[in-house]
């Protein structure tokens, strides 16, 4: 089968950094599907694996963690889908990854894909919105209950990214106050066609800005980019009892102590958390997926695809991590179909 994949850690620049393969096709076993990969989109997490270092891979290794596609094949111990499923899903960071055109996956992190979408379309949403879902409703603990929920204001930093652009969405259809952050006029008309219902930038103080739109503190964070650089800034605005989380890691320590008078919470967010330590809800993001499929065909929320890359190669590919390097995406890049 064809593949996309690596041998060395290079900068995108050089044509080596990613490179058009030929791999054996493997075959379903236990609760493992094949899954004949239609469209995928590229994240964060594909560009930060592949940062140059010193290591070199003997078999190459394959990227991609957002796949939309139909089951070619199931496992003797699958029980959630039949060949011929139209499914979407994010996979697991420890196997390999889903540039390819037949891919591997535990059915247990798999749904089934939106009949209102398009596979490329399908591809934009699996990694960002379970990573919104699982940071707003697991570790933010807020209610689905929308009648709950009236008074209370959501903070969302980085708004225009993959993880923002499907987190307004989810928080105001639970109806929470979302304030996300953008810099860019580009980006506040992206933040607002999401949903958002104020715009502040991050490049600015939060408190005084918040302070303008008469808003004092706000109940939840969701901080996506950049942890360590607006950490005091959201604990200066965090309510008492307020709960913050990042999906972002930081490479200093942060002070905690900053959070104790308010007995304010703070969590991480690492969607491959479930997959890569096989825990015993991992199937929850079956569920979630369902649930999010369930939502777009009910126009309760959409796609965030922004940018189409074409075809699935190592040349499209590279173009890809070079805009995501650039730091200036908006929404999601997605590729479709191999040549």
């Amino acid at each position: 089968m064809k593949a996309v994949g690596l041998y060395r850690y290079l900068p995108i620049d050089d044509p080596n950094s990613l490179l058009d393969l030929d791999v054996p096709t493997p075959q379903a076993k236990g609760r493992d599907l094949l899954v004949r990969v239609k469209a995928i989109s590229v994240n964060p997490v594909d560009t930060k694996i592949r940062a140059p270092k010193e290591q070199i891979e003997e078999k190459p290794k394959i990227l991609g963690w957002d796949v939309a596609g139909v089951v070619e094949q199931t496992g003797e111990d699958c029980t959630l889908f039949q060949v011929g499923d139209e499914v979407f899903y994010a996979g697991d960071s420890t196997r390999q990854g889903a540039n390819s055109q037949f891919h591997l996956v535990d059915e247990r992190i798999v749904g089934k894909k939106p009949n209102s979408l398009d596979f490329a379309s399908a591809a934009s949403l699996p990694l960002t919105s379970l990573t919104a879902y699982e940071a707003l409703f697991e570790h933010l603990t807020v209610s689905h209950n929308k009648s709950s929920n009236v008074g209370k204001k959501i903070l969302i930093i980085n708004g225009a990214g993959g993880v923002g652009s499907v987190a307004i969405q989810l928080a105001k259809n639970v109806g929470l106050t979302v304030i996300a952050t953008a810099s860019r006029q580009e980006t506040y008309n992206w933040v607002k066609k999401q949903g958002a219902d104020i715009v502040i930038n991050h490049h600015h103080d939060f408190s005084s800005q918040l302070q303008e739109e008469n808003i004092t503190n706000v109940d939840y964070i969701l901080c996506l980019h950049s942890t360590q650089m607006h950490w005091s800034a959201m604990a200066e605005v965090i309510a008492p009892l307020g709960k913050i989380c990042s999906i972002v890691e930081t490479d200093k320590a942060v002070d905690l102590g900053l959070l104790k008078n308010k007995s304010a919470t703070f969590s991480w967010e690492f969607m491959f958390t479930k997959s890569s330590y096989q825990t015993t809800n991992m199937i929850t993001q079956h569920e979630y997926l369902d649930t999010i499929a369930q939502m777009v065909d009910n126009n309760e929320i959409h796609a965030t695809a922004n940018y189409h890359y074409g075809s699935i190669n190592a040349e499209n590919l590279r173009k890809a991590h070079k805009q995501l390097e650039s730091d200036t995406t908006i929404g999601k890049i997605v590729l479709e179909d191999f040549d």
